[in-house]
Parts: C-alpha cells; structure tokens; sequence
C-alpha cells in the first residue's frame, strides 16, 4: 500500500473507532516505506481531517440530502478526505482531490456511490465559483458561528469568549488550527546553544532562538525526523514547547537542593530541572503511569543525568516525602486545551464533565503534594490547559484553605517579555499573542513557620 490518501482513510478508520489520532498514524506509516513528501501528506490528511472535523460534517449536512451522521461510517471518511482537500489544501488541484476521492470510494466497497461522492464535492466547487465566497453557510449565534468555521465545540469556544472576547478567541482559534512548531532544549551540560545551532545549519535546518529562553531554539521549516538530527544520540537536546521550558526557570531549582516532581512523565520538565541544577541534588520523579515513566528513563540515558531517581505511585498517596523537599512541581495532568493544535482528536476527547473530574484530581493532587515541601520552600503549579476550572480556580480554592501558603512574584526569574504575570501573581501564557503552547503557572512559598 503505498497511496498515501489509502493509507490516510486506514488510518482515520481506527481513529473513528477510537484509536488516538497519533498512534493511528504512527502505525499505518511503520507499515510502509513512503518517500517524505508523502508522509507528509499522510499526516496532513489525517490531522486535518481529526481537526476539521465539525466544519467538514457541516459541509456534509448542508449539501447532500443526508446529514453526516446519517452516511455510513467509512463513505462519511472518505468525503471528509475530499472536502479537507478543497478546502484547507491549496497546492493540491481541485480535479484531483475530486478524483482522488472518488477512487478511494471505488476502492473501499462505494463503487455504487461513486456518482453521489463526484457530485457532492463538484457541487461544493460549482458553488464557490458561482458566488464567489464560502460555500459553507454560517449561523449568526457567535458561538456556533466560531465552533463551525473553526471546528471546536461550543463548550470550549464559550470558555474562551468568556477570557477574550470574540476578536481574540477567533485569533486562538485560527492558532490552535496551524501545524505545530517544534522547539528544542538546549542540554547545556554537554554542549552550548552556540554548537547546536552550528550542528543544525550544517545540515541545512534553519532554526532561530527565542527570547529570555537560553536553552531554546525553534526549528523552522520541516526537519524531518527528529531520531537523526544531529546531537539527538550525544544527548545535545531534546524536544521541548518554549512554555514547557518556562515552567522550570519559574521554579527555579538550585544545585544541591532535594525537588520532587509530583507528575513527572514523560519526563521534559524533570530532565530540565536536572540541567537547572547542574545534575547536582535529588530529584524525585513520581508518576503512576509505569509505561510513560519508561520514556523519561530513556530521555535521562541519553542527556546523561544522574540526579533523577524514578518513583512510581500516585502522588495523592504518597506520605514518605512530608517536609522533605526544597522545591517541588506539579505539573497536573489536565485537559489540554493549551495545546490542542498537537494534538488534533484533544478538541472531541474532553468534555465539561471531564474538565469537573480533573479539577477535582488537580485540587487533591496540590492539597496532598503541598506537605512535601519544608517550611520556607516552594511549589510550582502548572498545566497546560486554558480553562480557569483547572487553573485559577485550583489556586484559589488551595489557598483559601492554606493559610501557610501564599502565591510568590517571580522577581528575579527573566520570563520573556510577552509572558506578563496577572495582578493575582499567576502566569498565563495565550498562544496566539507569545506564539507558543497555552500554559498557566504560578509560584507559590509556604511560610519559615509552618509545622
């Protein structure tokens, strides 16, 4: 099978029957041996596809007799497909998409429809000559309009309207649809930003530092796989959101201290708290996900970190580490809403109910892991959500019961200049205005006093 748009439908069939978007597409291109372009191409149209989801079934609903959900299964895929590529596909000419198409139903046990399929996608290209605008009608309720055009549900659109405002939220939107970029974290225990920058260009891969970050260089362009860059086998870097790289210079770990990452895999955030500390100390890395901490193992053998030692376990339950650390960080798990766009299924994965049943794991998780620090430490709390039930209100719920604890500016941290502190102390960092993942982050100090 070497079609990429096959190997796209493959792929999108198990994503529909719940598979994560990712691990779809990673298993149907270990099957094959296709030249870059065309995996590129793969990714693009299952990423898309997922993403685009709601408009593409409006698209549907609007212009064939049956709705979306009414169409079987596999033949609703497949127009998804055409659609995805006369819409968000510019370099990919409209007979061909058409074509293309129809041949992937003609192939997949649709030859009978194959004439519905042509017809449908040739209506929506009839449709944007005639009248020269978006064939895709839109209602005037702002939340629905945003929720079809940029394909999210009403709920997380409303969240943000709520934050932003309707200019704004838009903006979001349109960011969270691009492709990711990737950043990378400078190791500089073994080499200096300078070296790697020199390494990448060597090979032709253009890359730009990011301000306030000295560990940060963003790759520009398409870089291939990551495994073979060079420096990835030495241990040079490894690949890290510029925000996610924020959240350690906010706790800012010394060397020599003890520091416990409460929710440690899949591990960026500890390897970094190590080169922080120049590999001297203790870092405690707790997760309860055995198979992810394998992977913060790994990435600790390959920067060559000594100072993590793993621990496996539900941080909620842990009662041996009371009053032992200096610093500690609980990165929380959480809905993800900041970084919907790398994750392209994130958006019809979590609901509001799922948010409630976080917030509620978030508040026990800071409550409990809040004893491990001694009198006089510090806490960081961060997540990489955009949604205020999982953020500010954790924080303020923990503090009204903590009266030892009070949240910390973070003088003397250089963040970069976009990345303002709120008047209540917090850090929220909104993709579209610093062009990097969502994320929320506050330091918090318990008092010298404290038993």
């Amino acid at each position: 099978m070497t079609n990429p748009r096959q190997i796209a439908f493959t792929a999108l069939r198990d994503v529909h029957k719940g598979a994560y978007a990712d691990v779809a597409l990673d298993r149907v291109l270990q099957k094959v041996n296709l030249p870059d372009h065309d995996r590129r191409l793969v990714t693009e149209l299952i990423y898309g596809s997922v993403r685009r989801q709601r408009t593409l079934d409006t698209l549907i609903d609007q212009l064939a007799k049956k709705n979306s959900d009414q169409q079987p299964q596999d033949l609703r895929t497949i127009l998804h497909l055409g659609f995805y590529q006369l819409r968000y596909q510019e370099r990919i000419p409209a007979s061909a998409a058409v074509n293309t198409t129809v041949q992937l139903a003609k192939e997949n046990g649709f030859s009978g429809l194959t004439g519905f399929v042509n017809g449908l996608l040739r209506q929506y290209i009839r449709v944007a000559e005639k009248i020269k605008k978006d064939p895709l009608q839109l209602p005037e309720n702002p939340v629905e309009r945003l929720g079809i055009l940029h394909s999210f549900p009403d709920w997380i659109i409303q969240v943000w309207l709520e934050q932003l405002g309707l200019a704004e939220t838009e903006q979001l939107c349109e960011w969270m649809n691009q492709s990711p970029t990737i950043d990378l974290r400078i190791n500089p225990l073994r080499t200096s930003i300078e070296e790697v920058e020199a390494a990448l260009q060597s090979v032709n891969i253009l890359v730009r530092r990011i301000p306030h970050l000295p560990q940060a260089l963003r790759l520009i362009g398409n870089a291939g796989s990551i495994q073979k860059l060079p420096g990835f086998k030495e241990g040079w870097w490894t690949v890290q959101d510029s925000s996610a790289q924020l959240v350690g210079h906010l706790l800012d770990p010394k060397p020599g201290e003890v520091v416990i990452d409460a929710c440690a895999a899949p591990g960026g955030k500890t390897t970094h708290i190590a080169e922080l500390m120049a590999d001297k100390g203790k870092i405690w890395a707790c997760d309860r996900t055995h198979s992810r901490l394998r992977k913060l193992q790994e990435n600790s053998q390959r920067l060559n970190l000594q100072s993590i030692q793993i621990y496996i376990g539900d941080s909620r339950h842990f009662n041996q580490f009371q009053n032992t650390a200096d610093r500690v960080l609980v990165d929380a798990p959480c809905s993800g809403l900041g970084t919907m766009h790398r994750h392209a299924d994130a958006r019809w994965r979590q609901t509001p109910e799922s948010v409630r049943e976080l917030s509620l794991l978030q508040k026990q998780l800071l409550t409990h892991t809040s004893t491990f620090v001694k009198p006089g430490g510090v806490l960081v709390y961060a997540t990489c959500t955009l949604h205020p039930a999982e953020n500010e209100e954790v924080i303020s719920a923990f503090l009204a019961e903590s009266p030892d604890w009070q949240i910390e500016s973070a003088s003397g941290v250089e963040l970069p200049d976009s990345v303002h502190s709120t008047p209540q102390g917090w850090f929220k960092v909104w993709p579209h205005r610093q062009d990097m993942d969502g994320f929320f982050m506050v330091r918090l100090r318990k008092a010298n006093n404290s038993e």
